[in-house]
Order: structure tokens, then sequence, then C-alpha cells
């Protein structure tokens, strides 16, 4: 397989590394600098915020400039996050790393492109090699991630999150020196023949679309509001970090691990099973949480959410593919992202606020009516597609 192939795959490595990092640390940080408990998780809201208003513009930009010049651009603003993040950190402001992460959120968003950029790089035939290769990084990621937040506490003691941080600049300029090296296949994209293309009113209103994004949404929501959620109720409940940062390690490799295998248990088992075990193991998820709070409830918990969410959301991508034509994917991805990252901003919101003032167990609950919101919509499709299937 192409050697710039694997070099990008080290580039996804570090940029999830890097997200882990920021999962494992930055609700702890809005915990000790927020000026209410309503806004303990305001700088992972913004992180989001910036990953969701970046997502269409980095299409755009890649799409006149070219990868490369996209995913060096992206990849600077990221630089300049850490950056700032660190120097708000040392100087003990709230609002600066908040601006910080959304500037962190932006390059994270440009980074998501990297998984259709190893699909471009390798010849034919080797896609499948790529995406495992894209996948093998975020379990590379799943470990190295939070030791490296543990790790770097004691490079500040004063200041144990400040070394965090700088882990992180040192993770965004090896992938920007990576990225320096790849050579892209930036070739012109073509107009895409617009005779068939439907308006995009058609295309969203259209019942697999719909349940399509649902899903998305419900998954993603779920899987941020528990996750987000999970490091400050350890801390409230009296867990050393180490043993948060472990319990997102597994949450992590429960999400990345179960990829090499979902796309044959879809084939082998059908889209709507798969994406049912997935709701399944999320509600599984809620109820382990409910019934304590010991450590190996945080862990069992977080991974069953990992494991739940890989099922959910990458069943709900396949179907999202087969609502639209070819020459609609453009838009019909753009809206799908936008309307899933902005609920996901929400979900990373209303985390800390529920936790800090309402107590673990009410997140928990209200995680419930938003996958039976998931539950309802899956039995629509199962319903639509016998129907569908009977004329």
């Amino acid at each position: 397989m192409n050697v710039f192939v694997w070099m990008l795959a080290i580039c996804q490595a570090l940029l999830t590394t890097g997200n882990i990092l920021l999962v494992a640390v930055t609700g702890l940080i809005g915990q000790q600098l927020a000026p209410s408990a309503a806004w303990v998780t305001f700088p992972v809201a913004m992180q989001f915020l910036g990953l969701m208003l970046a997502t269409i513009p980095a299409s755009l930009i890649m799409g006149v400039t070219g990868r490369k010049k996209g995913f060096v651009l992206g990849n600077l603003v990221g630089i300049s996050g850490a950056l700032l993040a660190t120097y708000a950190l040392y100087h003990q402001q709230f609002m600066l790393f908040s601006c910080a992460t959304f500037l962190l959120g932006i390059g994270i968003g440009f980074g998501m492109l990297y998984r259709f950029a190893a699909v471009e790089l390798c010849s034919e035939g080797q896609q499948p090699r790529a995406i495992s290769a894209i996948m093998a990084g975020g379990v590379i990621a799943a470990v190295i991630g939070p030791s490296l937040a543990v790790y770097s506490q004691a490079w500040w003691p004063n200041q144990p999150f400040i070394g965090a941080f700088v882990g992180l600049l040192a993770l965004y300029i090896i992938a920007l020196i990576l990225l320096l090296m790849i050579r892209f296949n930036d070739t012109e994209v073509s107009s895409q023949p617009t005779i068939d293309a439907r308006p995009l009113r058609e295309i969203v209103s259209s019942a697999n679309y719909i349940v399509a994004v649902v899903a998305g949404v419900v998954s993603y929501f779920v899987m941020n509001l528990l996750m987000t959620a999970t490091p400050l109720a350890m801390h409230q409940h009296g867990y050393h970090f180490a043993q948060s940062a472990s319990v997102i390690e597994w949450h992590v490799l429960g999400m990345f691990a179960p990829s090499f295998i979902t796309g044959r248990l879809i084939l082998k088992m059908g889209l709507f099973p798969t994406m049912l075990l997935g709701l399944a193991l999320m509600f599984a998820c809620v109820v382990v949480n409910l019934m304590g709070t010991s450590f190996i409830h945080f862990a069992v918990a977080l991974t069953l959410l990992g494991v739940g969410w890989n099922f959910m959301f990458i069943g709900a991508t396949q179907m999202l593919t087969q609502s639209y034509r070819l020459n609609e994917k453009a838009k019909a991805q753009a809206v799908n992202e936008f309307v899933v990252f902005s609920l996901v901003a929400i979900s990373a919101l209303s985390a800390g606020w529920l936790e800090q003032s309402l107590g673990w167990r009410v997140v928990n609950v209200s995680a419930l009516p938003i996958l039976m919101l998931g539950l309802i919509c899956l039995l629509f499709y199962q319903r639509q597609h016998k129907r569908q299937l009977s004329v």
C-alpha cells in the first residue's frame, strides 16, 4: 500500500490522540476555571462548535486549494489553539481558554477529512486496507492519549494541565511535518452533472435520510453527553485523574476497535440489527451507570457506550449514503454534518451543568428519552424497509 497512506494514518492517530487528551482534561479545566457550574463544559462546547463550523468550509477550501494546503491550514489553526490554550491556562483565563478550544475544534474539523484523503491516495482495490489503517490509528490513540494526559501533569506540577497542551502542540507539529512530506493526489474536481440532482429540500425530507440523520444525532449526542460528564462525575466521587483517564481509554477502544468488524457485521446481520444492537448497548451503558458508581461501573458503562456508538454511528453513516445520489453527495453530507455536530455541541454544553447541578443520575436518566427516539426511528426504518420489499 502507498507509503503516504500510512503517513496519513499516523496523522489520523495523532489527531485522535489529541482529541482523547482534550476529552480527558477539558471538562476538569472548566471545573477549575468556570465562573459557575453552568459554564463547566463551555470550553468543550466551543470545541464542537468550531468543529461544526469548519466542516463545510474545510471541504470547499480543499476543493479549491487541494488537500495538502487545506490540511496544513487546519493544522496551523490547531497549533495556534494549543499555544493559546497554554497561555490561557498559565494566566488562568477561562474565556481565553474557551477561544483556544474553539480554534482546536476548527483544526479537528479539517482533520476529519483525513480518512477521505487516505482512500484517494491508495491504489485500486486497496481502499479497505486504507480504512483499516485509519481505524488502527484510533486504537493506538486510545492508549497514548490517556497516558499523555496523566504523565504530562508532572511537567508543570503547580498547573498540571498545561503539560497536556504542550503535548498536544507537539502532536500537531509532528502531524504538520508529515503532511508537508505527503504527496496528495490533488486533481481538479470536475463539475458533477446536475440534470438528475434533486432539490435539497427533497433530499432531506426523504424517510431514509431523516432516519439516518436522527440515528447519527442520537448516537453522537448520547455518547458525547455521557463521555463528557464521566470525568466530572468520577472527580465528584473521589477518583483520581489517572483513574478517569483509564476509563476514557477503555471508552475510546470501544469506539474504534470494533471498526475492523463492523462492516462485516452489517453485511452478515443487516443494517437494522447492527444498529439495534448498538442502541441496546447504549441503553445498557445507562443501566450500568444507574446501578452504581464504582470504578468497574464507570469502566464497563463507558466501554459499552463506545461499542454501541460504533455500531450505531457507522450504520447511520451507511444508511445516509443510501439516501442520496452521487451528484447530491456534497450538500446531503454537509447538512448531516452540520445538524449532528451542532447538537453535539449542545450535549457538551449541557453535560457539565447537568452533572454539577443535578447529579450523575440525572445525566443518565436524561439520556433515556433520546435513546427512545432512536429506537422509534429504527423501528420506523424497519417498517418502511419491509413495506418496500413487499411491493
